[in-house]
């Protein structure tokens, strides 16, 4: 399944969202890392990044994410979703 990386902004919030869905590989990450430093430079607001519609993230691209939530400027929600729902792949797996 692709990646979709969508933006829009929040206007009760203020902040810049960038939700992403499907799988996120390394090349992924990357983009959305430049992405997000486009936007912060640009626009100044806050940025939040939306995974409750991530199928998969693989370890490199978890990395990325990780280099990028080390702003201050930038949170990461919707991972526990998709961490449940990890947990639960895993747990079907195991049967």
């Amino acid at each position: 399944m692709p990646t979709h990386i969508k933006q829009h902004s929040d206007p009760e919030s203020g902040k810049t969202v960038f939700r992403v869905d499907g799988e996120m590989l390394i090349d992924d990450a990357l983009l959305l890392e430049r992405l997000i430093a486009e936007s912060l430079n640009e626009s100044g607001k806050t940025v939040e990044i939306d995974l409750a519609d991530l199928d998969f993230l693989d370890s490199e691209a978890a990395s990325v994410l990780r280099r990028i939530a080390d702003d201050d400027r930038v949170t990461i929600t919707g991972v526990e979703f998709f961490l449940q729902s990890a947990i639960d792949s895993a747990e079907r797996s195991r049967s």
